[in-house]
């Protein structure tokens, strides 16, 4: 109650400002409630004080210029500098090393899930410079991802209203199923796209073999 009392201050001091320089400041590493901000944001724009479409705007553009700037910092200062100074922006070496493994493990897709991963999407940005993983491959990760992410989170307190803070607790606990049904969607939506190409890639393989049973049979 207390976070949610300091984020409703700052709402009614700051506006929706508010959301923009609290979520590029929190993927810099700095400590701000992105996600529970988005969703009250997102619950304001239900009772008709703050418009939504705004709010994606902003919330996409803080999110994508952190990201981007920790690219860059990751990119030009490397691993050491993170490890040696890391800890004045909070980039504590436990965290730093999960999201070691967690690459190691999902590659670029970690960009793009690491924002529902709380103490792994701060440092994303820093390691997909660190990685030298060029950055129209970065942004198509990280663009795309904080694009779902802010939706989902200002869709709950537009969508769900007064009981927002329920079914943000849910969504919490749920993020694993959430991630998993949107990438079977993608998949989905990926090959209903493309059926006819992959079905005449499919009738081209399997036509030398069709040929060569036919002269066996004459």
């Amino acid at each position: 109650m207390e976070l949610l009392e300091k984020v409703q201050q700052l709402f009614g001091s700051y506006g929706y400002s508010v959301l923009f320089f609290g979520l590029l400041l929190e993927f810099i590493a700095l400590p701000f409630p992105g996600e529970t901000t988005m969703a009250y944001a997102g619950y304001l724009s239900y009772r008709g004080q703050l418009d939504f479409g705004t709010l994606v705007v902003l919330a996409f553009l803080g999110t994508t210029i952190g990201m981007t700037i920790t690219y860059f910092i990751g990119a030009k200062a490397g691993l050491p500098f993170i490890v040696k100074y890391g800890r004045w922006f909070l980039l504590k070496p436990n965290k730093l090393d999960k999201t070691q493994k967690w690459f190691a493990k999902y590659g670029y897709g970690l960009i793009f899930i690491g924002y529902f991963i709380p103490g792994v999407r701060h440092f994303t940005g820093y390691f997909s410079g660190i990685a030298a993983i060029p950055f129209r491959k970065f942004a198509l990760y990280a663009y795309s991802g904080a694009l779902f992410w802010v939706v989902l989170f200002l869709g709950i307190g537009k969508v769900f209203g007064p009981s927002w803070s329920a079914v943000f607790t849910l969504a919490h606990q749920y993020t694993a199923y959430i991630l998993a049904l949107v990438a079977l969607l993608v998949i989905a939506g990926i090959v209903y796209r493309y059926r006819n190409a992959l079905f005449a890639r499919s009738r081209h393989k399997q036509s030398p073999a069709r040929q060569r049973q036919k002269q066996n049979a004459d």
